[in-house]
Formats: structure tokens, sequence, C-alpha cells
């Protein structure tokens, strides 16, 4: 079971909908047990910083989550702001710490490099290293967008980068057992379905090794 990550933000029924119809086995939940039962994670997301680190504190789930990936190591897939939260901060909210399972910062788009902030409609992902969940995508390939804000890691996590205007910036990420995407598979077509199968598989796969 994939358990998707409720906790107070945008778009988590979007990424629901889209692995259900995957026919993939998901529940979307809050509950500290189900994260500790889960057989992968996925921490999607739309919206604020800080907002998102404080509804993660609220419900307790910030210990879960680290154990889940740092012991337990469970595949784990952040998404746009899921995707952010992973570093140590961001420049949006400079008083709030993130899970900081990534070293780097979270950045703003300069609005002198790019025509318009947000970040908003389709992009390619350019690709530094191949990786699993890519399997069976023609790279690169479009993705959809919508930010105003992007990582810089401190670390050599960097699958992909996306080029907007005058800036590049890192759009894919891994670290072991943890991934990051920037864009938004859920929106990305037949191309993020795709994405998020390879995910799928990568869950059983883990799942079965351990069992």
């Amino acid at each position: 079971m994939i358990v998707i990550i409720d906790y107070g933000v945008g778009n988590l029924g979007n990424i629901h909908r889209a692995i259900k119809f995957l026919d993939i086995q998901v529940k979307l939940s809050k509950k500290i047990d189900d994260i500790k039962s889960a057989a992968g994670i996925i921490l999607p997301g739309v919206g604020a910083f800080g907002e998102g680190m404080k509804n993660l504190e609220e419900r307790n789930l910030v210990g879960p989550i680290k154990e889940a990936v740092l012991k337990d190591r469970k595949p784990f897939l952040g998404i746009c702001l899921g995707l952010q939260l992973l570093f140590s901060e961001s420049e949006e909210d400079p008083d709030s710490e993130g899970l900081n399972l990534i070293r780097g910062k979270v950045k703003k788009f300069a609005p002198q490099k790019v025509t318009k902030i947000p970040h908003m409609g389709w992009n390619y992902i350019n690709l530094l290293k191949d990786d699993i969940l890519l399997k069976g995508i023609n790279m690169p390939d479009y993705f959809y967008f919508v930010h105003s804000y992007y990582t810089e890691p401190f670390e050599d996590v960097g699958l992909g980068k996306t080029v907007y205007d005058n800036m590049k910036f890192t759009s894919f990420i891994r670290k072991d057992n943890i991934w990051g995407i920037q864009a938004h598979p859920e929106k990305s077509s037949v191309t993020g379905l795709h994405f998020l199968k390879n995910f799928s598989e990568v869950v059983n796969n883990a799942s079965n090794s351990s069992s």
C-alpha cells in the first residue's frame, strides 16, 4: 500500500485520483500507524513552505516520516511542495526548518532572470543521470510545472534540471530511497502516469525483498 500524506495542503486529491486510476493500492491518510505500515510514501502538495512544515508538525508527522525514510528505508516521493519540504530551509519562510532529509535550500526565482513568476506550464526535465522512475519514458519529455520557488541542493542528488528563461534549476532528485520532483506528474498526462506507475513498481519490489 502506498500512503499519500494528508497534511492539509492543496492538490492531495489529484495525486490520489491519479494513482487510483492506475489501479494501484493507495490511501490518503494523516494517521501515524498508516505511515508506519505503508510500503511506500508520497508527500505531495501545493502551498507555502512554512505552512506545510507547520501542518506536519501539528499532526506529529515529522518523526514518523523520518523514521520511515531513514530507518525503515521505505521508498519516498516528494512532489512539488513535498520536494521542497525535504530540504533544510527556504527563502519563503526563513524561520521554518524543513525535514532536512536533503541538505540544501529552497530559493525564489529571480524576477530579473525570468519573465513571469510563478513558472507555470509544460517544460522539459533534462536528465543528468538515468533513474528507474523514468524507465520507459523518452527523456527529455514534458512535465507540468506550477511553482515560484526551486531547490538548490548542497549535495550530489540532482538527476535532472529544467531551464526556465535565463535560469536552470534542479527539478528531479534522488538520494538513496528518497525521490523528489518539482513538476506535477499527476497533471503530466501519459508521461506523468508512467512516472507514478514506475514508483509503484519500486515500492512493490522493495516490499517483496523485505518480506
